[in-house]
């Protein structure tokens, strides 16, 4: 015990434990629960508030009388046990025995640590896979907020940590596999970047907004980055939707083709996509690939601010109806109804950017107007033509398309997702709950599931997309409503007409994927941000 007071009396370490204690009793009752520690520690932003199950492992260890509460008296023998096992680990690592835990002290126990960690260690999630991200974060997070802070100065090259900084954040720690620092290190920074994939096959890397605003610019400037460079794909699609002429589909093929004319010269029919590439760029060059780009690029923060946005204040909502104590412990169905949510919101806010953008695509490709130009002339029809009505054509058909756009790829990506660690815990031998799935391994998993809602809602967004670019150019037909350009496209084209453009559309996704997850990890890493 007497390697853990480090000069404090018992008074002044019962005092300190109750000053500890006291920010965990968040209610005054004396008592702490579950539900209280677990929101005790979301208030400190602590490592911990994002697993249930560390936080489990915790009460467990400071709930002595196993009745569901933990009063002051257990909290301090808690402490008093935990605190020699950290003091004894903190002189381990302070091999100088000078008081201080420096970072080089610190880097080099972690990195034994990680050379000696396998898949099969039962821990909690495994961290990245960068140990400079890791231990800057960890020291970083562990300065903070400890009254006697250290801020090293422009001579130090190698901070350090105090004993009582040491003490204070490993205390609420479980002890996970014998050791406090191998579980604040493990749960630590241990949350990945979702792929944000639009029914649309878009990406952007939305979920690091949480992290400040410096990771949301890195997100949303690989968005724009991965748009541009598979634009002539969105842009063959909208040339494909807006022609009645031409078939590209999974459901046209060649022969089919050559069904309407039998005696037609084989080598003289082009495919649909061919066509479509050679048309554009014979009328503009590689210009008329990038049509209606600028909009699409420009609508990447908005729309990914007020998606993300709403879908947190969904959540906070539901989480209210639901009566449970935060919004981590949603069901699904609630889930669900949030991300929903969030995208009705994000399409209506942005709709007129869209319906804009496949106009100006759907004008004539050899016209005198380009550019800005083309955009404020063709904006400026529209509102004579119909006021700002004529933006939201189609808003309804494209709105009720995000539900079950959500569903399909959130419950194809939660199958998947169960299936792999199921295949994965097997092989290794070990449980579900202890296997954590790398970016690797996530990102096709969610570039698939994507491409699953994306395929089964594509003729919504043909037959919205068509509402919007109606009357046009390149799509003259008029229509009174959604039942309206569903006949008339059905009556033309069949059904596999409800499919043009889902070729490119698919093409374009894991390109899309691989492009903005790329950018984003190199500007992360360009600006620091690690």
């Amino acid at each position: 015990m007497a390697a853990a007071n480090l000069g404090e009396t018992a008074e002044q370490r019962r005092r300190r434990h109750g000053r500890l204690f006291k920010r965990l009793d968040l209610h005054n009752s004396g008592q702490v629960d579950l539900a209280t520690l677990r929101e005790a520690l979301g208030n400190e932003s602590h490592p911990l508030s994002e697993y249930d199950k560390g936080i489990e492992a915790l009460f467990d260890a400071m709930d002595r009388k196993r009745d569901g509460v933990i009063d002051f008296e257990e909290f301090q023998e808690f402490a008093s046990q935990a605190e020699p096992q950290i003091a004894s680990g903190f002189h381990r690592i302070d091999q100088d025995a000078d008081g201080r835990v420096r970072r080089s002290e610190v880097s080099k126990y972690l990195g034994q640590l990680d050379a000696s960690c396998t898949e099969t260690d039962v821990h909690p999630p495994t961290p990245p896979k960068n140990r400079k991200v890791r231990l800057n974060s960890f020291l970083k997070w562990a300065f903070k907020g400890k009254g006697n802070q250290q801020t090293p100065s422009a001579e130090e090259e190698d901070p350090y940590i105090t004993y009582d900084q040491w003490r204070d954040f490993l205390l609420l720690m479980p002890r996970v596999g014998g050791s406090r620092l191998n579980t604040a290190y493990a749960y630590f920074y241990a949350f990945k970047d979702d792929v944000d994939l639009s029914s649309e096959g878009d990406m952007t890397v939305t979920n690091e907004f949480i992290r400040g605003f410096s990771y949301f610019l890195a997100g949303g400037i690989s968005g724009v980055i991965s748009r541009t460079c598979t634009a002539p794909f969105d842009r063959i699609k909208v040339f494909l939707i807006a022609r009645t002429d031409l078939s590209s589909t999974f459901l046209n093929s060649k022969d089919k083709l050559l069904q309407k004319n039998p005696r037609a010269d084989l080598s003289k029919i082009k495919s649909p996509l061919v066509k479509a590439v050679t048309t554009l760029y014979r009328q503009g060059g590689l210009r008329a690939f990038y049509v209606g780009n600028g909009l699409n690029a420009l609508k990447v923060f908005p729309e990914s601010s007020i998606k993300f946005g709403t879908f947190e204040i969904a959540k906070k909502l539901m989480a209210r109806l639901e009566h449970v104590e935060s919004k981590e412990h949603l069901s699904k169905l609630s889930t669900y109804f949030a991300g929903g949510l969030a995208g009705m919101v994000s399409q209506f806010s942005t709709y007129p950017v869209d319906t804009l953008k496949f106009r100006a695509q759907c004008a004539p490709l050899d016209a005198t107007l380009k550019g800005n130009d083309l955009l404020i002339h063709t904006a400026r029809e529209m509102f004579e033509a119909g006021g700002l009505r004529i933006f939201y054509r189609g808003v309804t058909v494209g709105i009720l398309g995000i539900f079950p756009y959500a569903a399909l790829d959130l419950g194809t990506f939660t199958a998947l997702k169960k299936w792999f660690i199921a295949r994965k815990a097997k092989q290794l031998g070990i449980s579900g709950e202890n296997l954590s799935l790398s970016n690797l391994v996530v990102l096709p998993m969610g570039a698939l599931s994507g491409t699953v809602g994306a395929s089964v809602v594509y003729p919504i967004n043909l037959l919205r997309t068509r509402l919007q670019a109606q009357g046009t150019y390149a799509h003259p037909y008029l229509y009174n409503g959604f039942r309206d350009v569903l006949q008339q496209t059905i009556k033309r084209e069949g059904i596999p007409g409800l499919y043009k453009g889902l070729v490119p559309t698919l093409a374009k996704v894991c390109p899309a994927v691989s492009i903005s997850y790329l950018c984003y990890e190199n500007l992360k890493r360009f600006a620091n941000l690690e």
